[in-house]
């Protein structure tokens, strides 16, 4: 696994924002108004395993947050979920991980 520096304060308040949140979901939007299906879907997902209030930041009040979070998990798309600091995935990935379980588990533990 490739280590990277943590350099900008950008990257640096992502870092912060997943240590201090045990589920964060950075979508498009508010929990209460996705601004995106996909973010929809994911907060739907959510509720579904019982986190009624997960902690959201809306990627489109901050472009460096929207550009620095795909950098920071290698991932090209939003949402993106974090679970106890690790990254789980985007709406696809929760929504395979939803129908076989596995995300219930996860969110139960």
């Amino acid at each position: 696994m490739k280590l990277r520096a943590m350099n900008t304060d950008t990257e640096l308040t992502i870092d912060q924002i997943i240590k201090d949140h045990a589920v964060v979901l950075f979508m498009k939007g508010t929990a209460q108004f996705p601004m995106c299906g996909f973010s929809g879907r994911a907060i739907q997902l959510l509720k579904e395993c019982g986190i009624k209030s997960p902690h959201t930041i809306n990627v489109l009040e901050n472009n460096n947050i929207r550009q620095k979070i795909k950098e920071y998990s290698s991932w090209p798309t939003i949402p993106q979920l974090y679970v106890h600091g690790e990254f789980i995935g985007g709406s696809d990935i929760m929504t395979e991980m939803f129908e076989s379980g596995e995300l219930q588990q996860l969110l139960k533990d």
